[in-house]
């Protein structure tokens, strides 16, 4: 799951959180309150039913911290759960019995909606909220009957209240945790789409480069497969030399998918192995380190000095010279020649690479150099 789409997750699973969390405080504040305060001359023990609300509130104030941090309770959810069935028995303790589940009685309807963000977190939550939703209903029937309020109008009041607080209360933890599982799923089939796009893109990346690879391997092995084919002499100098060249390019491709510390350092010495098994002497030389660089620029730094190298007939002098901003590749061979004409310059402006090609000792060596400067 990338760093986007647990923001995403997160922030859908915090939204619900919070909604669950500002429902109970407003039911405090906006309902519980004002029953306390509004009915204060009808408690028998107002001061217990004070009691009862500090205790609701302080559960709750502990309950929303761990909510919204993400973080377990302390003391676990049982005992928080414990004490808001005491604030339910504490305050039908301190109404009259005449008003057990009337409007001065708010515990009774009330705790589920604390009960509601103790039990949010745990994945037992439905269960949890059950069986806590049965044990008020209880306790609620234990006041009822210890107030001697068991009349069927009572009851059905009781009923009638009990049935649409557990429907809310239920309702809105339900749809708490719908949304955060939905959430999750649109992260999941996000993550399934994208690991299927990622597949699809990298089967067709590997279906180009083999591609770009057979047409490489073509453009390195035609030109003395169609000699051949055309009957030239296998004896033939020329033949042989061009045949030497594309047996150097084949290795260079093949040392460019060889993971090496230095690429191209290994590239140019695969290639003069290859020569010096035809019987040609090779001298290596290098100095400094070789910078990282994209495969473009060592193809295009290595092209026409391995080709000088290929077709050597008897000594190369391979130098490889590099800076952290420049690279320099050149090669003296007796090598007779080069497509290149002798004294030209080419240039690759898209890899900053400078090939030239020289005659030395009076046309009996060419000197062949690739430099590469930093853009």
């Amino acid at each position: 799951m990338t760093a986007s789409e647990t923001s995403v997750r997160r922030s859908y699973s915090l939204g619900a959180r919070r909604a669950a969390v500002s429902v109970v405080a407003a039911w405090h504040l906006g309902f519980d309150l004002v029953g306390t305060v509004g009915f204060w001359d009808s408690y028998r023990f107002p001061w217990l039913a004070a009691l009862a609300w500090v205790l609701y509130a302080a559960i709750a104030v502990v309950a929303a911290i761990a909510l919204l941090g993400e973080q377990p309770l302390r003391l676990g959810v049982w005992p928080y759960a414990a004490g808001a069935l005491a604030v339910s028995a504490m305050v039908m303790a301190a109404c009259e019995p005449g008003d057990v589940v009337n409007a001065a009685d708010w515990a009774w309807g009330s705790v589920g909606w604390l009960a509601m963000i103790v039990f949010w977190p745990r994945p037992t939550w439905l269960r949890d909220l059950s069986v806590f939703l049965l044990a008020n209903v209880v306790v609620t029937l234990a006041g009822l009957a210890l107030a001697g309020a068991l009349d069927p109008r009572s009851l059905s009041k009781f009923l009638v209240v009990s049935v649409g607080a557990i429907t809310l209360q239920a309702g809105a933890s339900a749809g708490g945790h719908a949304l955060d599982l939905a959430a999750r799923w649109a992260v999941e089939n996000s993550n399934r789409t994208a690991r299927a796009e990622a597949a699809q893109k990298a089967a067709d990346q590997v279906h180009a480069d083999r591609l770009a690879r057979y047409a490489e391997v073509r453009s390195a092995v035609a030109p003395v497969l169609n000699l051949l084919a055309g009957g030239a002499d296998p004896a033939d100098p020329d033949v042989r030399h061009e045949s030497a060249v594309g047996a150097a390019r084949l290795r260079r491709l093949i040392a460019e998918t060889d993971d090496a510390p230095d690429p191209l350092l290994h590239t140019l010495r695969a290639c003069a192995f290859d020569v010096e098994r035809r019987g040609v002497v090779v001298l290596f030389l290098t100095a400094g380190t070789v910078p990282p660089l994209p495969l473009e620029v060592r193809r295009a730094l290595v092209e026409a000095p391995i080709e000088g190298m290929a077709r050597a007939r008897r000594q190369a002098r391979v130098t490889l010279v590099a800076t952290p901003r420049e690279v320099i590749v050149s090669v003296l061979t007796d090598a007779p020649s080069l497509p290149v004409a002798d004294g030209s310059r080419a240039a690759n402006v898209a890899t900053n690479v400078a090939t030239r090609v020289e005659a030395e000792n009076g046309g009996s060596q060419l000197w062949i150099e690739s430099r590469w400067t930093a853009p």
